[in-house]
């Protein structure tokens, strides 16, 4: 197993037009290439960012292979690893899942997992979110082996449910991938101490991409994608705009943290 991989996150502000993100994500695949990261995370939603169901039905039908193969090529080009945040998928009942799926280096999809906790929230007077309204959550933890270790695979609200993590810490998980459209309301406040945590808890590495800014259907996204170490370190960080960061991490690290805290063991189901 190889202990050194070089990890870029990605931060959009993606819209409710596929062609808009895909033309985003080709600008800055120009200077990620140069940096040669193995594993290259994009955030959730990254394809379309929407509430409206008729445009979600028409990304899923128009643009959604489009989107795919930009993907596809871009992972076989790089020669890369790329974890799609999450796109929209259609279910037998006119509902969907928010589906995270992982691409290898040949281009082909290895792995994908659905959103298991949906972000059915009221924040305020003048905030709610009702994820539910479109999509159904789906029902598996997934996992999935990397030349460097096995990624547990998440998506956003799935972050506050800390028993995800630690099944799949347990099951032998040293990274977690977190794509995310965090608010602002809750990023300001939680973001930073929940990322943090899951790391510190299951000793693994943390890959968080996320959104950023104002987007068309106005919500307003927190940013500040992170790289977190297993002792609870901010590896890397971005600020509130659109672009990368970069690290290169050892693997070695989460058994040396581990030996220390062997917090994945627990005596108490």
């Amino acid at each position: 197993m190889k202990s050194k991989l070089k990890v870029a996150c990605v931060q959009t502000n993606s819209s409710d037009l596929p062609e808009e993100n895909i033309e985003m994500l080709e600008n800055l695949f120009v200077p990620l290439s140069r940096k040669s990261p193995n594993l290259i995370c994009l955030p959730e939603c990254v394809s379309i960012f929407t509430d409206s169901e008729k445009k979600i039905r028409d990304y899923v039908k128009n643009s959604h292979h489009i989107f795919l193969k930009f993907i596809k090529d871009k992972a076989k080009k790089l020669k890369t690893f790329i974890l799609v945040g999450s796109f929209p998928k259609l279910k037998n009942n006119n509902k969907y899942f928010n589906r995270s799926i992982l691409i290898n280096e040949n281009g082909k999809e290895v792995c994908f997992y659905d959103k298991i906790n949906l972000f059915d929230v009221t924040l305020g007077k003048n905030e709610s979110y009702f994820e539910s309204k479109n999509y159904d959550p789906g029902k598996r933890i997934k996992l999935v082996e990397l030349p460097w270790g096995q990624l547990g695979m998440s998506i956003c609200y799935d972050l506050r449910f800390p028993l995800l993590f630690k099944k799949l810490a347990r099951k032998g998980a040293i990274f977690f991938s977190i794509p995310a459209a965090f608010t602002y309301t809750t990023g300001k406040a939680h973001w930073h101490a929940l990322i943090k945590a899951r790391a510190i808890e299951n000793g693994c590495f943390v890959f968080a991409a996320a959104q950023c800014g104002n987007h068309k259907n106005g919500r307003r996204t927190y940013g500040h994608s992170l790289i977190v170490d297993p002792w609870g370190n901010i590896i890397s960080e971005a600020d509130e705009k659109i672009g990368f960061i970069c690290a290169t991490i050892d693997t070695e690290v989460v058994e040396t943290v581990r030996k220390k805290i062997p917090s994945t063991i627990s005596y108490v189901l």
